[in-house]
């Protein structure tokens, strides 16, 4: 007992140290020339935090035409703001909090795991959580998805242990609390409801597969994540932000297929990005679910691993559907794969100790490649992108140009770092003609070439003069950040249109 205590011990404080090997070097970039390329590094953190940093710059947390995601998602905004009020706003606070969230999502991963399985198995789910270089690049970005796992891994320890309160009162009291965290996700990020379906699993596990229990729960959480929901939306939104929201989905539609081939091509992608996350982890996790419809059928009595299934199975769906497979997204699904994952392999080795181990030996592999790849990424950290926004600020300082707002696509991740003032070129309520007429910007900073069409806006009222450029990051498309002076033209030369109408929906 002693030398299990020991090692137990000795696991735990090694999880810790994973841990905190997330918390070095907070200023540096996304790992670059990483296997993923994914284009919230250069905007998701100013964007989606954009009303905290507003609102402790400026003193008001909406910009009129500009892009306001806080309207749809208030969560994420809100908890930074409660941090920037102590540390005042800063890319360091915004990444320690998310960081924070990651520690909480770790946890949870220990303790829903251990509801259904032994101290080691939750042990090696969470050193998979901890030792993931994926999951470790795109925790340490000021984004969204790892506050919306937090609440799903939460709302499913609750719905855990709904099955073990002792009385009635206490029931309603999780059930209340789990209809509140689902309303959160949806208010943390829309996507949330492709989640649902996996809590709702947990409520039709916890009431013993009976159809009135599970109805009575159903409605309670439902109320509960209804209420608190729509009275954001029809006291907060509709009356006065009902454009931003809207505008949120609209930027969010892509192209999407037209044939049954596109569709079916769309989905194997989106199902094949899971590698993403880990390739032999993925590709062990398809094993065990072909195994569980053979030999492994106990594990579809484990409410977690069907759970599981149902939440990446959701999530997928979604990114095949909404025909945009970006790595960040898949950081949801990662904690069910290695969730099924790691019961799978519990399973195993109950089932045939050989074959288990062999399970075992693939997982040490795996966290043996991720942790090669970890200390790459620390060996070889750069600071380009803040270098790039310190120095794009200091020549504005430097050379004034009337009104100091710089207007970018980036321009919130600049604000987020230098407090400059920006808007965004691309996104916005108001046309952007209209929006460079009503906030007269001085500057302009494009990625490596400027899109026709914004040049085009820009022309019929400023003529542009390059005078900087900033190397940061690895895309070829995007790895020099270009700074414009704008001239306002004179009066009898600008095209702006004075009969352009403020759109809810504009796009170029």
């Amino acid at each position: 007992m002693k030398w299990t205590r020991a090692f137990t011990f000795v696991w735990i404080a090694g999880i810790c140290l994973l841990y905190g090997i997330h918390l070095l070097h907070l200023r540096a970039d996304f790992p670059n020339f990483s296997p993923w390329m994914d284009y919230s590094k250069y905007t998701d953190e100013g964007w989606y935090g954009g009303g905290a940093i507003r609102h402790f710059l400026s003193g008001s947390w909406h910009l009129p035409g500009d892009f306001n995601p806080a309207a749809a998602l208030p969560v994420w905004p809100l908890a930074e703001g409660i941090v920037f009020h102590f540390t005042g706003v800063s890319l360091v606070a915004a990444r320690l909090l998310v960081l924070i969230v990651f520690a909480c999502n770790m946890l949870l991963t220990y303790a829903l795991v251990r509801t259904q399985q032994s101290e080691w198995v939750a042990l090696l789910a969470t050193t998979l959580v901890a030792s993931n270089a994926f999951l470790y690049a795109f925790s340490r970005l000021a984004i969204l998805e790892p506050l919306l796992i937090f609440w799903m891994l939460l709302s499913w320890l609750l719905a855990a242990y709904l099955s073990r309160a002792t009385s009635d009162s206490l029931r309603y009291i999780l059930l209340a609390a789990i209809g509140i965290l689902l309303c959160l996700q949806i208010l943390t990020k829309t996507t949330a409801v492709f989640l649902i379906p996996s809590t709702f699993y947990l409520l039709w596990h916890a009431a013993r597969y009976q159809v009135r229990t599970f109805a009575r729960y159903a409605a309670v959480v439902a109320a509960t994540a209804c209420i608190p929901w729509s009275a954001y939306y029809f006291l907060v939104v509709r009356p006065r932000y009902l454009s931003d929201y809207q505008y949120l989905f609209e930027v969010n539609k892509w192209v999407q297929p037209t044939t049954i081939g596109g569709w079916i091509s769309a989905f194997w992608y989106a199902l094949h990005g899971s590698l993403w996350i880990d390739k032999t982890i993925g590709v062990l996790a398809a094993v065990l679910v072909v195994l569980s419809l053979i030999l492994l059928r106990t594990l579809w009595r484990n409410p977690i691993f069907v759970a599981s299934l149902l939440a990446a199975g959701g999530y997928i769906f979604f990114t095949g559907w909404h025909n945009n497979m970006q790595p960040r997204y898949y950081q949801v699904v990662a904690f069910p794969l290695i969730f099924v994952v790691c019961t799978g392999t519990a399973a195993l080795l109950q089932y045939r100790r050989l074959i288990g181990f062999g399970a075992l030996a693939i997982i040490f592999f795996s966290i043996g490649l991720n942790l090669q790849l970890i200390a790459h990424f620390i060996r070889h950290r750069d600071h380009t992108f803040v270098m790039a926004a310190k120095r794009l600020t200091r020549y504005i300082d430097q050379h004034p140009n009337g009104n100091r707002l710089l207007l970018s696509i980036s321009g919130a991740n600049i604000t987020l770092i230098t407090h400059l003032p920006s808007i965004c070129d691309d996104f916005g309520t108001y046309d952007l003609p209209y929006r460079i007429h009503t906030y007269r910007p001085g500057w302009y900073a494009a990625w490596n070439e400027i899109d026709p069409g914004t040049l085009e806006d820009l022309q019929t009222q400023y003529s542009l003069e390059r005078v900087a450029r900033f190397h940061a990051f690895d895309d070829d498309d995007r790895n020099v950040l270009i700074l414009y002076k704008l001239n306002p033209l004179p009066p009898k030369k600008q095209h702006y249109d004075e009969t352009f109408e403020v759109k809810a929906n504009a796009g170029k």
